[in-house]
């Protein structure tokens, strides 16, 4: 049995479980001796764990992308589920089935992928049309892109994100080409839906989700214009490739978030704000999914949104429920100054500074 899921988990809880080492990152105390800060996940999420104590007797016995077993106790560090093991043990792969642990969409990936072919169909640009029937024909192309998380955490990590991502930028595409006259609809869509296509091969997403050698040294971007040169039809026009390829390269919006270029016509312009508001509305879908269990009216902090999250249900509902008393972790027998620190805490704590 696998044991509770992290969507399950509440503060105070004793937890016996199986989870998938997301990352692993071997930390030391003040007193020199070794700890392990860790971020474990199944398919509903994932929790940052931290082991203290009889370190050296495990730290080699796995690694990232392993199973284990572990034993431990959740609580709460600045208002998010933090879990403190207590032991832990690896985990074969015939033990567990993977589908418990890789989060995915939950719509059907055929179904979105029919569903962007008839996209495609509809254009009335010819040389686009072409383009993207030329890559999607690929089925290795088309069987990654369906797929493929849409990124490593920060949104639309799962199976089957990045065409979701996609798709839900089609539709609002569509609808922004109404509301703003004098776009072009089909370089719009097109560049939608290239826009991340490199990110098939940037992530690897055969367990937990990282990246490639050839995503970490060339970037999705790069990757994406290798793909459109490689199936570029036979007497597309130049100029038009010239934008396409612009929107790809520019869709980050800011040279220090990554784009070599700046958005410099409308649908540039236009898909990098769209692309920007998906994944930032997801984003902040998932902090609150995430800490919907913790208590008080705000998650925890969001690195990606430099912000911690009014949840707004629990706002309106009227005054959030006093937490739990949670019982303390015992500290290491040699931190003991930080022991009386974190006693005056009542007894929850993280990493140490």
């Amino acid at each position: 049995m696998k044991g509770p899921a992290v969507n399950e988990l509440a503060p105070g809880q004793s937890v016996q479980s199986i989870f998938l080492v997301q990352a692993k990152d071997v930390r030391q105390k003040k007193t020199g001796e070794p700890y392990l800060s860790l971020v474990l996940m199944d398919r509903t999420g994932d929790i940052d764990a931290k082991m203290w104590d009889n370190v050296p007797g495990v730290m080699e016995t796995f690694d990232r992308d392993d199973f284990i077993r572990v034993k431990g106790e959740t609580q709460l560090y600045q208002n998010r589920m933090q879990l403190t093991v207590y032991s832990l043990q690896r985990v074969q792969d015939s033990e567990v089935k993977l589908a418990d642990f890789l989060p995915a969409s939950k719509r059907d990936p055929d179904e979105m992928l029919a569903e962007l072919r008839a996209i495609i169909a509809s254009m009335r640009n010819q040389h686009l049309q072409a383009l993207l029937d030329a890559i999607f024909a690929d089925q290795a192309v088309a069987n990654a892109f369906k797929t493929a998380p849409a990124a490593k955490a920060i949104h639309h990590a799962w199976l089957g994100g990045l065409i979701e991502h996609v798709l839900s930028l089609c539709s609002m595409a569509r609808y922004m080409v109404t509301h703003y006259p004098g776009l072009d609809e089909d370089l719009l869509l097109t560049g939608v839906i290239l826009h991340d296509i490199g990110k098939v091969t940037e992530l690897c997403y055969a367990r937990s989700f990282g990246y490639t050698t050839e995503g970490g040294l060339l970037g999705h971007m790069q990757i994406a214009l290798r793909l459109i040169g490689e199936k570029l039809p036979e007497g597309f026009p130049p100029k038009l490739r010239n934008l396409l390829e612009h929107m790809i390269l520019s869709h980050h919006g800011q040279l220090e978030y990554g784009s070599p270029k700046l958005p410099v016509f409308p649908e540039a312009l236009l898909l990098h704000h769209l692309d920007n508001l998906d994944s930032k509305m997801e984003t902040m879908r998932a902090s609150l999914e995430r800490d919907k269990a913790t208590p008080g009216d705000w998650t925890g902090y969001n690195a990606a949104l430099e912000r911690s999250i009014l949840d707004k249900r629990k706002y309106l509902n009227g005054p959030a429920p006093k937490p739990q008393a949670v019982k303390a972790a015992t500290p290491p027998k040699q931190a003991t100054v930080m022991g009386e620190k974190m006693k005056a805490l009542q007894g929850l704590f993280s990493e140490e500074s």
